[in-house]
Parts: C-alpha cells; structure tokens; sequence
C-alpha cells in the first residue's frame, strides 16, 4: 500500500484511505466530502485520528496509514499499514459484540465499551499491510 500523501482520499465503493504514518510533523484535512460525510484526519507518526461528521471513527497509536475503509450496517473493514505494532480503536455501536479478523483469522468476539468503542492491538511491525475486518 502506498503512503496516502493528501492526507485522506475517496476510493470507489464510499471507501476512503486515510493516514501518513511516515510524517514527522503532525497535519490535518478537516470538511473532506464522500458520500454525503464531511470527514475530518489528523495524522503523523504517533497517531491517526479520524472523525466522520464530528464523532469519532478511527484512532491508531502510534500512526497508521489505512486504505479501503468502509463502514456497513454491521461493521467495518480496512486494511492498515505502520511501521510499529499499533493500538487501534474503531467507533462502532454502544456495548454490541463483534467479530473480529486480521488477515482472515479470527481473534475472538469482542464486544465494544458504553461509547462504541473497540480496542485491538495489531501486530505490524515487519507484516506491511494487513487487512481487518469486523463484523456483527
């Protein structure tokens, strides 16, 4: 996958990639339009923020770059590249248990806090790209 240099792009299907975990110096695109969204990214290499219409969606620490986002009424799916294993967080449906795979091997059910949020470590140092998808 290759570094997203504008920061954040629409991609076909209502995907979008977002992130630049190379940058040194922390950047921002905030009102980016797809699919009726205004999407906000902050990134660098110790994080990756992403809103979408002012609440939360995506958080890596440190930074990531993700390509193919796509959220669907039961989950969400993308692939992510770092150069350091990551903590991600993804905003999804208050207190509801997922499915969650990396690479197509399941890692368990996981079941997000009163806030939607779901946390999972991903081992990325040295994999490249690897693919998440969590589902209902």
């Amino acid at each position: 996958m290759a570094i997203i240099e504008e920061l954040i792009r629409a991609e076909k299907d209502n995907a979008i990639s977002f992130g630049n975990h190379k940058l040194d110096a922390k950047a921002k695109v905030e009102n980016f339009e797809c699919a009726g969204d205004l999407w906000k990214v902050k990134t660098y290499k110790s994080i990756t923020k992403l809103e979408k219409n002012g609440l939360f969606a995506y958080e890596s620490v440190p930074g990531t770059s993700v390509s193919n986002f796509v959220e669907k009424e039961n989950g969400v799916s993308f692939q992510v590249e770092g150069d350091e294993d990551a903590q991600i967080t993804v905003g999804l449906e208050d207190e509801t248990e997922y499915d969650v795979l990396l690479n197509g091997e399941s890692i368990g059910r996981m079941k997000t806090n009163l806030a939607g949020k779901l946390n999972l470590s991903v081992e990325l140092a040295g994999s490249g790209e690897v693919s998440v998808q969590i589902t209902k």
